[in-house]
Order: structure tokens, then C-alpha cells, then sequence
């Protein structure tokens, strides 16, 4: 570390003409920031990386669902109540998880949770029964969901309110890479090794981002690769104080309902994505486990650029003049009339039409969670950000149970996946229009109940 930089930025903030504008200070010499280094996308592309560890996880079980209960002897149901043990064991993570990352920070809380969900994800190999595999699932979904609070935390963290959303949409594109590349490893890894070594193979590359992670993260003022230019620049919207915030602090305000009501709405559109089109492509369009890689990575390479993209619109807005507020919500209702034509998903005969439609409100989906995450560093202090995000993630847990119910009952009884699409292309707009009704203008969070470290 260079030993005359200081551990605050010496650059002094001009101050902000009202609330909205506050989220992003202007400096009396913009013209030096692009000059400011670059090291902090190194941080984005770890992020990157241990989303897609992560959504390659959960994703194993859903390309090998056909194949499971053609060897086990399992039901739609019984798949479904798998979900839903990974979901309950999620929902109550998000919520414990989030408060450790806040306490432990991010650099230790992230490692312990990779080393938690990659065992868990590797003892999946040793079930035999629906009761094994949900222990399994369990402690995958409780470990797993660390991963949005601390990768949240670590953008508010290393990236100033101006590129948040950015840097949020290129590691939530994990999610995507996730996805695609499970249903193409996992059948090359079953085929040779059978389905048990496809969980140990794909759990066991977690050990080799945390190596990375240990190797790279610390704090940008502790990092010796960050310039002072460039902590300057990541510190410069104004700083939070050093105090701890409480749950009870939290539930009474607008700004986390806000975010909790936009994960409950649309999160299970993604669980259902994840867990049920692959099974969707063999059972209406007739594929094989070893044809689904080529559609399911066409439907997340749309959604990577959807993820990305979304978050580039708010802040391509926010650096041409629109407030905070007007370029996250306008980012977001271009999404969530985007999702509106998978409604007709189930209903077209050709595969790569419904691969199209399902890519497409995948991408939309993306864009509009890059922008939702964003908003909670938007209107929350960074201390009390992976709290937040932790209590919102629980609630698209809960959201994830419901869907999880409703696609198996629905599934077993008529055969016909008309109800989850049409869920899926009504949520967003359901879900903006709640959020611009609890925080019309984004302003930031007052909290009480606090107390100092």
C-alpha cells in the first residue's frame, strides 16, 4: 500500500442541491475522473465469477431433473418439494446471511459461505432418496444465499452511485452464465462420471474462486492496487458513519418494503426459469438431456446482455443529467413491458421461437434485478446494505415457495405451463408500480435505533 495515501479522499464534495441529486456529487474537476484507475472491474469480475459458481450450483438439479426421476422414481411434485426446501432454506438465509455479511464483512463472510453451499453441493452426490436430497438442497439454498448481499455490498463498496448499477448488472450477469453453462457441463460430466459427479465437479470449483477471492479482495483504502485517483473516485459520494444498524430499525421504512416487495414479485419468475425450462424444453418440444445445451445457452446469453444492459441504460441516464430516481425507473419499466410477450411462451409449436421469448423476458428479467439491487445502495448507507438486501432476498424466497407450489400442482394436474407464463409476464409492471408508490422519488432511508461500532 502506498503509505502517503490517505485512508478518506482529500477531494472536498460540492454539496447537493436536493435529495435526488444528492445520489450523485458533482466534483470541481470532472475531467480527472476517467483518468482514474481501473482496478475496481477486477473486483467486478470476481463478483462475476462466484455468481456464476453459484447459479451453476442450483442449477445442476434442474438440467438433471428428468434424468432423476426417471432413476429415482420422482413426481412433478416431488421435484417441486425439492424446490421448495432449497427456497425455505434460502429464504431463511437471505435473511441470516445478510446480517453476517454486514458484521463480518465481505471479504470473510463471502469465503465462509463459498465453503458452506460448495460441500453442500457436493454432498448432494451422496443421496439416494427425495428426504436426502432435500437435506441437500436445504443447506445449499441456506449457503447460497450470501451471495447477492455480499456481491451488493462489495459494489457499494468499490463503486461510487454512478456506476453501481453498472457494475451490478455485469456480476448479476453471473446468474445467466450460471444457467448456460450447467446444461452444458453437467451432461458431459454425467456421461462420463455419472449424475453424482456432475454435483462433486461443479461444487468442487468453488475452492478454486475462493483462492481468488483471498488472494485479491480486501477494502479499496486497505487495497496496495488502488490509486489514490481511483480511491478518490470510488469515495466519492459522501460517507456513511460508523454505526451498526438494527433489523428493527429497518422494517418500518417504505425504502425496504419497496425492494421487498420487488423481490417477492419477481424473483420466482427467475426460480421458475431456472428450475422448470429445461424440463419444459424436454417435455413440450421433445429434447434430450444432451440436446438442451445449444437453446438454454441461446436463453442466457439474450439474459446476459439484458443484465448488463439494464444496468448501462440507469447509468448511461444518470451521467447525461436524469436524477436517480427518473433513470432507475425508467430502466425498469422498459424491463417490465419487455417480459410481457412471454406470455405466449407455451403456446408456439417451434422450439427456437419459445427459446426466443423465454431469452428475451430472461434479459428484461435481468435488466430490471440490476436496477432493483441497485436501489438499495441507492437509498441505504452501505452498512446497512447487505441487511436490506438479505431481508428482500427472503422475501423472493417466500415468493419462490409459492411459484414452486403452484408450477407442481399445475404441472402434475394439467400438463400445461399457461399459468407460471402468464405469471411470469404480469410481475414486473405489478412490481414497479409498488415500488413508485412506496418511494416515489427514491429518497434516502432515515434510520433510527442506531448504535455505534
Amino acid at each position: 500500500m502506498d503509505p502517503a495515501r490517505p485512508t478518506s479522499p482529500s477531494r472536498s464534495l460540492a454539496s447537493p442541491v436536493n435529495s435526488e441529486a444528492a445520489m450523485i456529487v458533482e466534483h470541481s474537476t470532472p475531467a480527472a475522473w476517467p483518468r482514474a484507475g481501473y482496478f475496481r472491474w477486477v473486483i467486478c469480475a470476481l463478483l462475476l465469477f462466484g455468481t456464476t459458481k453459484n447459479y451453476m450450483d442450483r442449477n445442476v438439479l434442474g438440467v438433471l431433473n428428468k434424468t432423476l426421476q426417471h432413476d429415482l422414481g420422482w413426481s412433478e411434485i416431488g421435484f417441486s418439494n425439492l424446490v421448495m426446501a432449497f427456497q425455505a432454506a434460502y429464504a431463511v438465509g437471505m435473511l441470516l446471511t445478510g446480517r453476517l455479511i454486514d458484521k463480518l464483512g465481505t471479504r470473510l463472510g463471502y469465503s465462509l459461505a463459498m465453503v458452506f453451499w460448495s460441500l453442500a453441493s457436493m454432498g448432494t452426490a451422496l443421496g439416494n432418496s427425495l428426504t436426502s436430497f432435500a437435506i441437500s438442497r436445504a443447506a445449499l439454498g441456506f449457503g447460497e444465499a450470501a451471495v447477492f448481499p455480499a456481491s451488493i455490498k462489495a459494489v457499494a463498496e468499490w463503486f461510487p452511485k454512478k456506476e453501481r448499477a453498472l457494475a451490478t448488472g455485469i456480476f448479476n450477469a453471473g446468474t445467466s452464465f450460471g444457467a448456460m453453462l450447467a446444461p452444458v457441463v453437467v451432461p458431459w460430466l454425467n456421461a462420463r462420471w455419472g449424475w453424482r459427479g456432475a454435483f462433486v465437479g461443479i461444487g468442487a470449483l468453488g475452492f478454486v474462486w475462493l483462492v481468488l477471492w483471498l488472494l485479491i479482495y480486501r477494502k479499496p483504502e486497505q487495497h496496495p492496487r488502488v490509486s489514490k485517483a481511483e480511491l478518490d473516485y470510488i469515495r466519492s459520494d459522501p460517507q456513511d458513519s460508523p454505526v451498526r444498524t438494527k433489523w428493527s430499525a429497518l422494517l418500518p421504512l417504505r425504502q425496504t418494503w419497496a425492494f421487498v416487495a420487488g423481490k417477492f414479485l419477481t424473483d420466482p419468475v427467475w426460480w421458475f426459469y431456472l428450475f422448470w425450462i429445461p424440463g419444459f424444453l424436454q417435455s413440450k418440444h421433445g429434447l434430450a438431456l444432451t440436446g438442451l445445451g445449444p437453446p438454454i445457452v441461446a436463453i442466457y446469453l439474450i439474459s446476459d446482455v439484458g443484465s448488463v444492459a439494464g444496468g448501462w441504460i440507469s447509468s448511461s441516464l444518470i451521467k447525461r443529467g436524469r436524477s436517480v430516481n427518473a433513470a432507475r425507473k425508467m430502466a425498469m419499466l422498459m424491463c417490465a413491458v419487455g417480459v410481457i410477450p412471454v406470455v405466449f411462451a407455451y403456446r408456439v409449436e417451434s422450439t427456437w421461437s419459445a427459446v426466443l421469448l423465454i431469452g428475451l423476458a430472461a434479459a428484461f428479467h435481468q435488466g430490471f434485478s440490476a436496477n432493483l439491487f441497485t436501489l438499495t445502495s441507492d437509498m441505504f448507507p452501505a452498512r446497512a446494505v447487505g441487511s436490506v438486501v438479505g431481508i428482500g432476498g427472503m422475501a423472493g424466497a417466500i415468493g419462490g415457495l409459492c411459484i414452486a407450489s403452484v408450477v407442481g400442482h399445475v404441472l402434475q394436474w394439467t400438463g400445461s405451463y399457461q399459468v407460471p407464463f402468464l405469471i411470469a409476464g404480469a410481475a414486473y409492471l405489478l412490481a414497479l408500480a409498488i415500488i413508485h408508490a412506496l418511494v416515489p422519488r427514491l429518497e434516502p432511508a432515515i434510520i433510527r435505533q442506531e448504535i455505534q461500532t
